[in-house]
């Protein structure tokens, strides 16, 4: 993860906001804040005051970015730990001024623009009047200028637009020297267009391993593997249903091996017939029939050497998690961030 990170630095040539929510992309929030502090990360940025709780009570010094609106029973919270907010609106700035005076604190806070994204932030056409109110507010430091990008790796000309949207904001909201953060690169932000006037990068996907864009892949280090391992292995007959539906039904005698994961532990159902396969004695095999909650099965004929007890990559070094997700119609963000409490993580 160390090295993807470095890859990221490298690309972007600034700072780095590391994006650690929905539990670290699947790979564990806790265990991976950890081992990343001190690794020259100037934010962990997360989606919620939940996530940025654990955060902190892990003992993680980072500092912690709101990437998302608080709602008024979280900002308090936030204020008291001293966490960094996006503003999306004035109603949200006024409430932070007010608990922050309250204080006697001065919040450092970055301002949320839509440059596009349409999810959040505020329009650009209102941020001259905004910016007239917020100059008001004396307990709110306001840090950073920040935005998204909703098309990078697959809309070149409007990411360009975006982009240059951005800069024009700048200029809008009091210029370059305003603000000491200025973001809107993602993981394929930051390796497929120039950074332009952003000091800060907010790399995700690409620190847990995986180039949202061709032709990055190979500067990437594979972080997480998925295992599981045979649990049963069985020959039957030709013409004999396997799992749910009878979509797949053996047209001779097959071996067959039941491995123990499933779409309860997050493996997705929708790769079902759609040609997925396993890692496993150095070589891919074939998933049969329909994915079921706990298991799968694979054919392994011919495969003498497979018995029960060995191990299975579901996806990793051998197998991407890329290939796994197109197959299934998805994208890797939700393959990962939907495996779920019952995987076990191991570290190393």
């Amino acid at each position: 993860m160390k090295s993807n990170l470095a890859a990221a630095r490298e690309a972007s040539g600034a700072e780095l906001m590391m994006v650690v929510k929905a539990n670290a992309y699947g790979h564990g929030l806790k265990h991976v804040t950890k081992a990343m502090e001190g690794a020259g990360v100037s934010f962990f940025g997360v989606a919620n005051v939940g996530e940025a709780r654990r955060i902190r009570d892990a003992g993680v010094e980072t500092r912690i970015y709101l990437l998302g609106p608080t709602w008024a029973g979280e900002r308090e919270e936030v204020v008291a730990r001293e966490w960094t907010a996006c503003l999306s609106s004035v109603e949200e700035a006024w409430e932070f001024e007010k608990l922050a005076a309250a204080a006697g604190k001065v919040l450092k806070v970055h301002l949320a623009v839509d440059t596009g994204m349409g999810r959040g932030g505020f329009v650009i056409e209102e941020l001259p009047g905004v910016m007239e109110k917020l100059d008001g507010m004396g307990h709110l430091e306001i840090e950073g200028l920040g935005s998204h990008l909703p098309s990078a790796d697959e809309d070149v000309e409007f990411t360009k637009g975006q982009i240059a949207r951005f800069h024009e904001v700048l200029e809008v909201c009091g210029g370059v020297e305003r603000f000491r953060y200025r973001h809107l690169l993602n993981s394929a932000g930051l390796l497929g267009y120039d950074r332009g006037l952003c000091n800060l990068a907010r790399p995700g996907l690409m620190v847990y391993g995986v180039s949202p864009l061709a032709g990055f892949q190979e500067k990437l280090r594979t972080v997480m593997t998925m295992k599981s391992r045979v649990t049963l292995i069985r020959t039957l007959p030709a013409g004999h249903g396997v799992s749910y539906g009878r979509l797949f039904v053996t047209e001779k005698p097959t071996r067959v091996a039941t491995v123990g994961v499933g779409y309860g532990d997050g493996y997705p159902r929708h790769i079902s017939g759609q040609g997925g396969e396993v890692w496993l004695k150095g070589r891919r095999f074939p998933i049969l029939g329909r994915v079921t909650m706990d298991q799968i099965m694979i054919d392994v004929t011919g495969a003498a050497d497979v018995a029960e007890g060995d191990e299975v990559e579901i996806f990793g070094a051998n197998l991407p998690v890329g290939e796994v997700a197109e197959k299934a119609g998805t994208i890797v963000w939700e393959i990962y961030t939907g495996i779920t409490p019952r995987v076990v993580r191991c570290y190393c």
